[in-house]
C-alpha cells in the first residue's frame, strides 16, 4: 500500500503512515501496533476489527489524536498530529470530531439535554440550546430531556451519546465499541440509528467493533492481528 500523505490523498480526513505504538513492561517494550498504513476518505465508513488485545482501541485513540505514537505519522483533518501538542490537538478536534464510547461517557450530574448542550456551548454555537433539543428529538428522547444518565437505560444513554457526537456537525465521528455494553436487540437499534444519522449528515465514521453485524455495515474493514493491519474483504 502506498504510504498516505496529504498530497497523495487530498480527500483523506484521516491517514497514518508506518504507525507504531509500544509500551514499557517489566519484560521490556511491548509492541501494540506495528507499521500500520491507513487512509480514510471524506464520507467513508471504516470498521476496525480484531481479537481482544489486537490494538483496535489504541489505533482509534491515536488516529483521533488522544495519544501520541511511538513512531510513524498521523494526519487528521489536514494537520500532521505529530507537530501538535495536546492542547493544539484538542483545538483541532473541537466542533469537528465527535466521539461515541462503549461506556457512554455522559456527565452524571447533567441531564440528557445538558450533555448534548455542553459541546455546543464550548464551540460557541449561538443556537446551542435549540440544536441540542433538535438532536435529542432526532434520537427519540425529547421526552427524556430532563433526565440524568442514571435515570436512563443503557440504550437511552447511548442514544444521548450519539446525539452529542453528531450535534456539532462533525466532519468525522470515532466510535469505540458503541454496542459493547448493550444487549443484542438494543445494540441492533443503536446500529440502525448510528448509520441513519451518519448517512444523513455525510460524516466520516471510523469505529472499533467485535460485532460482525456492525462491521458489515461499513464500506471498509481494517483487521488487526497482533498489532498489524490488513484491509479485509467485506462479507
Amino acid at each position: 500500500m502506498t504510504p498516505p500523505d496529504s498530497a497523495q490523498f487530498p480527500n483523506a480526513v484521516v491517514a497514518a503512515r508506518a504507525l507504531s505504538q509500544q509500551v514499557p513492561t517489566a519484560d521490556g517494550l511491548l509492541a501494540i501496533l506495528s507499521e500500520v498504513e491507513l487512509a480514510v476518505q471524506a464520507g467513508e465508513t471504516l470498521a476496525i476489527t480484531g481479537a481482544s488485545g489486537s490494538g483496535k482501541s489504541t489505533l482509534l485513540g491515536l488516529l483521533a489524536g488522544l495519544d501520541q505514537p511511538s513512531a510513524g505519522e498521523i494526519f487528521l483533518l489536514g494537520q500532521r498530529l505529530n507537530d501538535l501538542d495536546e492542547d493544539a490537538r484538542a483545538r483541532l478536534r473541537a466542533g469537528r470530531v465527535g466521539f461515541v464510547f462503549q461506556s457512554f461517557q455522559l456527565l452524571p450530574a447533567l441531564t440528557a439535554l445538558e450533555n448534548i448542550l455542553l459541546p455546543l456551548e464550548l464551540a460557541g454555537r449561538a443556537d446551542a440550546r435549540e440544536r441540542a433539543a433538535h438532536w435529542l428529538d432526532r434520537v427519540g428522547l425529547a421526552a427524556r430531556a430532563g433526565h440524568t444518565p442514571r435515570q436512563l437505560s443503557g440504550g437511552e444513554q447511548q442514544r444521548v451519546a450519539i446525539a452529542r457526537a453528531f450535534a456539532t456537525d462533525p466532519e468525522i465521528v470515532f466510535a469505540d465499541e458503541p454496542t459493547g455494553n448493550l444487549d443484542a436487540d438494543t445494540g441492533a437499534r443503536i446500529i440502525e440509528l448510528l448509520f441513519e444519522l451518519n448517512a444523513s449528515a455525510h460524516t466520516t465514521l471510523i469505529l472499533v467493533t467485535h460485532d460482525d453485524a456492525l462491521a458489515s455495515r461499513c464500506q471498509r474493514r481494517l483487521h488487526l492481528v497482533a498489532g498489524r493491519a490488513q484491509e479485509a474483504a467485506l462479507a
